[in-house]
């Protein structure tokens, strides 16, 4: 039987501000990306979302970011080497607190946003990334971009030690090469649920996505992200965890590739 996981970013309201459906969302998933603080998410929010993953054997993992509330971790910034290692260790060690607070353990960590897509492409923020992980839990599992375009990403968290899950985004349009589209172009983000529900079915049991220009890629995945600001989002994760399992596809927690 072939199984994956289903992911989501979580946690990311704010003081007064609700962000999300995590209530919801959090029935049909399996792995929770808990924004840490800095991009998205307060003390009392991320205390609050470990506390319900726990509730609902969900896995915790830690979604560090640039600190960029105002643009939600979505724009590039120029930062040294030294500031995102101790950015990311410093997100993932306010996560593990509220982890041992509730019984749990941290067992994944992905970057979110710009400083996700910016290590994909940039070796230098790539390394930094996944040393500050594993300088913080060598067993920590480092979740990357799936596909040719996530090697460098792969490789390096590799090279440090690191337990790599291949991750891919059903709600997310792809360009011939491989890249997610970016989100300022239009049907970036996929928001009917039958065709993001069969977009995860092709890549969990034929390892391919469908890029916008039609052609198939080839993408080994290990877990598949649905986005929890997505308007649809409860609508899209509970569409393509029940046509998984309708299918044959197991859904269950990460587990290591490498």
């Amino acid at each position: 039987m072939k199984k994956i996981d289903l992911n989501c970013d979580m946690g990311e309201s704010f003081g007064a501000y609700k962000l999300g459906m995590d209530e919801k969302v959090i029935q049909y998933i399996t792995s929770a990306n808990i924004a840490c603080g800095w991009h998205a998410g307060d003390p009392i929010v991320m205390d609050k979302t470990v506390k319900m993953a726990v509730e609902h054997g969900v896995g915790v993992g830690a979604h560090p970011g640039y600190p960029d509330l105002l643009g939600f971790g979505r724009r590039n910034m120029d930062c040294t080497p030294d500031e995102i290692r101790n950015y990311v260790a410093y997100q993932i060690g306010a996560l593990q607190g509220f982890c041992k607070i509730h019984g749990t353990r941290l067992r994944h960590v992905k970057p979110h946003g710009a400083l996700y897509l910016t290590a994909v492409v940039n070796e230098v923020v790539a390394r930094a990334v996944a040393e500050a992980i594993v300088s913080v839990d060598p067993d920590l599992l480092y979740v990357a971009l799936a596909g040719a375009k996530g090697e460098m990403m792969t490789r390096i968290g590799k090279d440090v030690g690191l337990k790599v899950v291949y991750e891919a985004f059903p709600d997310r349009a792809y360009t011939p090469e491989g890249n997610l589209v970016p989100r300022r172009e239009p049907g970036a983000v996929i928001k009917d649920p039958q065709e993001v529900a069969r977009r995860a079915l092709r890549m969990a049991t034929e390892g391919i996505v469908i890029a916008v220009d039609n052609t198939s890629i080839p993408i080994e995945a290990q877990t598949l992200c649905v986005h929890g600001d997505t308007p649809s989002a409860v609508d899209l994760v509970r569409s393509i965890h029940e046509t998984l399992e309708k299918e044959g596809v197991s859904v269950q927690p990460m587990k290591k590739a490498n």
